[in-house]
């Protein structure tokens, strides 16, 4: 493993413990030797981790769609800042820099990118872990949603148990170092279900 893309807010967030944690998470992928990979832009817990990233002497890739380039959001601090046309060019870009995705606190565009990154290791388009940094229990409602699709017959636990979960960033870049893909077929899966 070489690089995490790192999902987060391009707000701070209502307490100051996220940008406590996109700093602890920024100093931890330079202690472990790893490159961040994220939005590149400038501002809100994007920026934080980014900054720290730096300030410690590692590694930060940013991709930013031309549009925000424009509104004055991007990086221009980084190792590297990719600018493509859209957002669609941003997220296949970040998955092909990046060996494991992490979704830090963060609103719809967060989410977003990583309901994609997850479904697509689901179907098998990837074997790189996902992960919830959950600092302060942020993501424990999600998590909760989760387990009801569980239950509730729309999500096998095997993909559920597949998306790593930490509060603490040293321990959940250890889940990622350590992470095997379960060896299953969703489709035969669903196949077998349906005889």
């Amino acid at each position: 493993m070489k690089s995490v893309c790192v999902y987060c807010g391009s707000a701070m967030g209502a307490k100051p413990l996220y940008a406590q944690a996109a700093r602890a998470f920024g100093r931890a992928l330079v202690e472990a030797d790893l490159a961040l990979v994220y939005g590149g832009g400038k501002v809100g817990l994007m920026g934080v981790i980014a900054d720290t990233v730096m300030a410690e002497g590692g590694r930060a890739i940013g991709v930013i769609p031309e549009l925000l380039v424009s509104k004055e959001v991007g990086h221009n601090g980084l190792t590297e800042l990719h600018v493509v046309p859209d957002m669609h060019h941003r997220k296949k870009m970040m998955a092909e820099l990046s060996d494991a995705f992490v979704a830090m606190p963060g609103g719809a565009g967060t989410l977003e990118e990583l309901f994609e990154v997850f479904t697509w290791a689901q179907l098998g388009y990837h074997g790189k872990p996902v992960a919830l940094l959950n600092t302060g229990g942020f993501y424990e409602p999600l998590i909760r949603l989760l387990q009801h699709t569980v239950d509730e017959g729309f999500l096998r636990k095997i993909y559920l148990d597949m998306l790593q979960i930490d509060a603490d960033p040293l321990a959940l870049i250890g889940k990622l170092q350590h992470y095997a893909p379960p060896a299953r077929d969703k489709w035969a899966a669903v196949q077998s279900d349906a005889v």
